[in-house]
C-alpha cells in the first residue's frame, strides 16, 4: 500500500523560544509507492521521527494531509490506520514467552487459537525464532529482541511497516547483521516501509530511496547512489560520507558537466544541478575515494599540491588528510595499501580525479 504526504507541517508550542514556538516539519511532500523501502534520514532535531509519527498517527499535523493507499487518515487512530510500528526500545513484553509475544497482536483481534498458533509458528521460522518459543525476554540478545519486535508487527499483515530507529541499541557488529536481515525480511513480505535513522551506512543499505531531512525540510529524494553522488545541495553533500569542495569561478557547460577554474586550472565535473549558471561559480564536490594521490614531482601539472599532514592505515585502506592550503585538509583515500603503497606524513603529493567523480553545485544550495 502506498503512503502520501501533502504539504504536512508540524508545529509544536514552546515557551522557552522568543516566537514560542518551533516548526519540527515543514511542508514535507512524500510519496512512498507500494512495496517500497524508504528511509528518513537526517541529524537529530531534522525531523525525521515527528514525520513518522505523523504517518503513524501518534502526531496530527499541523498543517496538510496524510493519505494511505489514497484514503485520508489525518483524523484516524493509530489503531484504525493499517500500520504497524518497530520501535527502538523494542515495545515487547517482559512477563511473556516469545512465542506469546509473537501472537499476541492476533489474540488482540479475537482470531481463533489454532489460527494464531499457526500464523505464529509460520512467522518465528521465517524470522530464526523457533527453537526460542517458551524463553522469555530477558534470556534473548538485542537482535534476537529486535527479531521478536519485527516478528510481532509483521504478524498482524500491515499495509505499512514503521521503523524507529530500531537498531541504534545493538553494537556495531550486530547492526550490520540486523541491517541485512530487515531487508532481508522486507522484500520477502513485500510491505510498504518507512524507516527512521540518522547513520547514513544504515540508510545506504536498506533503503530503494532515501529522504534527506534538515530543518523540517526535505533537502533530497532519491536512490542510494544519487544521494552520494549527486547531491542536490552542500548539506546532502557533507551530511552523507564525506567529501572535498573545491570552489571555483566561470563555469561553462559541457553536455551534463562542466568546466570552472579553480586557482590557476580549469577542472572538469562529470555532473552538475541545475542551478549552477553559466559563467557564474560552482563548488566542485569529490568524494575522498575518488581523488588520486601522487608522488608531487616538479615537472607535473596538477589539479593541486598538498604534504601529507595525517595517514591512517585502516587495514583495506589508508585515509589521509593533506595540507593544500585551503580553510580545510583535503580528505584521500587509498584502497588496497599493500599493492598501492603508502604516502607519509610530510610526503609532498600531486592530486587529481576522474571527471565522472566530480560533480557540481551552486554555492547558493547550501541551506
Amino acid at each position: 500500500m502506498s503512503v502520501r504526504l501533502e504539504k504536512v507541517s508540524k508545529v509544536f508550542q514552546d515557551p522557552s523560544r522568543p516566537e514560542g514556538s518551533v516548526t519540527a516539519v515543514d511542508r514535507v511532500d512524500l510519496e512512498v509507492r507500494e512495496g517500497e523501502f524508504v528511509t528518513l534520514l537526517g541529524p537529530s532535531g531534522c525531523g525525521k521521527t515527528t514525520t513518522l509519527r505523523i504517518i503513524s498517527g501518534f502526531e496530527a499535523p499541523t498543517r496538510g494531509d496524510v493519505f494511505i493507499s489514497g484514503e485520508r487518515v489525518n483524523d484516524q487512530p493509530p489503531n484504525k490506520r493499517d500500520t504497524s510500528m518497530v520501535f527502538q526500545s523494542y515495545a515487547i513484553f517482559p512477563h511473556m514467552s516469545v512465542e506469546q509475544n509473537v501472537g499476541f497482536g492476533l489474540e488482540l483481534k479475537g482470531r481463533p487459537k489454532a489460527e494464531v498458533r499457526e500464523e505464529t509458528a509460520r512467522i518465528m521460522a521465517v524470522m530464526g525464532l523457533t527453537s526460542m518459543a517458551k524463553r522469555r525476554p530477558d534470556q534473548l540478545s538485542g537482535g534476537q529482541q529486535q527479531r521478536v519486535a519485527l516478528a510481532r508487527a509483521i504478524i498482524n499483515k500491515p499495509s505499512v511497516l514503521l521503523f524507529d530507529e530500531p537498531l541504534s541499541n545493538l553494537d556495531a557488529k550486530l547492526r550490520d547483521q540486523m541491517r541485512l536481515e530487515i531487508r532481508r525480511i522486507q522484500q520477502s513480505f513485500g510491505i510498504t516501509s518507512i524507516y527512521v535513522t540518522h547513520d547514513q551506512i544504515e540508510a545506504m543499505t536498506v533503503s530503494d530511496r532515501i529522504v534527506v531531512m534538515e530543518r523540517g525540510r526535505v533537502m533530497q529524494i532519491g536512490t542510494p547512489f544519487e544521494v552520494y553522488s549527486r547531491p542536490a545541495n552542500r548539506f546532502v553533500a557533507d551530511f552523507i560520507g564525506r567529501v572535498n569542495f573545491f570552489p571555483c569561478t566561470e563555469a561553462s557547460f559541457s553536455g551534463e558537466g562542466l568546466t570552472a577554474k579553480y586557482r590557476d586550472v580549469r577542472i572538469r565535473a562529470g555532473s552538475r544541478n541545475g542551478d549552477v549558471r553559466e559563467g557564474g561559480p560552482a563548488v566542485i564536490a569529490v568524494r575522498p575515494e575518488s581523488l588520486r594521490l601522487e608522488p608531487d614531482s616538479a615537472s607535473a601539472a596538477p589539479f593541486l599540491r598538498g604534504r601529507i599532514d595525517k595517514a591512517v592505515y585502516l587495514g583495506a585502506v589508508v585515509e589521509y588528510e593533506i595540507d593544500a592550503g585551503l580553510d580545510r585538509p583535503v580528505m584521500a583515500v587509498s584502497h588496497d595499501p599493500v599493492v598501492a603503497g603508502f604516502f607519509r606524513v610530510g610526503d609532498p603529493v600531486s592530486l587529481s580525479f576522474p571527471p565522472a567523480a566530480a560533480h557540481a553545485l551552486a554555492p547558493e544550495t547550501a541551506p
